[in-house]
């Protein structure tokens, strides 16, 4: 059966009431420096991304992320160490503010550890992920380093829905990028986060718009862009 029989859940609806053009609610998850939570900003900012940081998460003290956030007026939450003692006690926790805002997508941005239960099941098919390869390929922390060292020739970015198995969630986005032969790693991951930058908040508009629906077979089908 092809997938143009296959039947689509409906996406994830707003609360009855709430206008079409309302800006998306998310709230986006963080570990580090914060560069494409910098990029979500800066697109809201300049009125392509139609979406609202309702709150920022870092699951570290010292992420320059949490400045990053501080600056746009952004509220934020900041894990400690002794908080993941118990990860889905962490989950639980990080849920419970999510929801206290009003999330309706949770966007994970360089955000080093694994969601749980509580997260997946009280934002089914609404965490999404960015991978620095072209899943299934290059799965892990070290994508990028382990696609440089196999001497690929095409590498690239991948947005996709987080579940239960690590980097193996519906993928919503992918885009490709050639690898010249000059390059080092390093130049490598500059390009990397150069397509990241541009890709993600794209993604997250198309959330925006309700054109990202998961199918049956865990494949995701996206709807035609809106005619401008």
């Amino acid at each position: 059966m092809s997938d143009k029989n296959v039947s689509r859940p409906a996406p994830y609806t707003r609360p009855t009431g709430t206008p079409v053009a309302e800006p998306l609610k998310i709230g986006v998850l963080i570990s580090g420096s914060g560069t494409n939570l910098q990029a979500l900003i800066d697109c809201i900012a300049e009125g392509s991304l139609n979406a609202s940081i309702e709150l920022v998460v870092s699951s570290r003290a010292d992420a320059y992320g949490i400045k990053r956030a501080e600056e746009a007026d952004i509220k934020t939450l900041v894990m400690s160490r002794e908080d993941y003692a118990d990860p889905v006690a962490a989950d639980q926790k990080i849920v419970d503010a999510l929801l206290e805002h009003g999330v309706e997508y949770v966007v994970m941005a360089g955000y080093m550890r694994m969601v749980r239960t509580p997260m997946l099941r009280a934002f089914e098919n609404r965490v999404v992920n960015l991978h620095p390869a072209l899943l299934p390929s290059f799965v892990g922390a070290h994508a990028i380093q382990d696609a440089f060292d196999r001497g690929v020739k095409v590498t690239g970015v991948t947005v996709h829905f987080a579940n239960e198995v690590y980097d193996c969630g519906p993928i919503i986005a992918q885009r490709a990028l050639p690898i010249e032969e000059e390059w080092d790693v390093d130049t490598l991951e500059s390009h990397i986060h150069d397509i990241e930058h541009v890709l993600y908040p794209e993604a997250v508009q198309m959330l925006a718009d309700g054109r990202v629906h998961v199918l049956a077979n865990g494949k995701v089908a996206i709807d035609p862009a809106p005619v401008a």
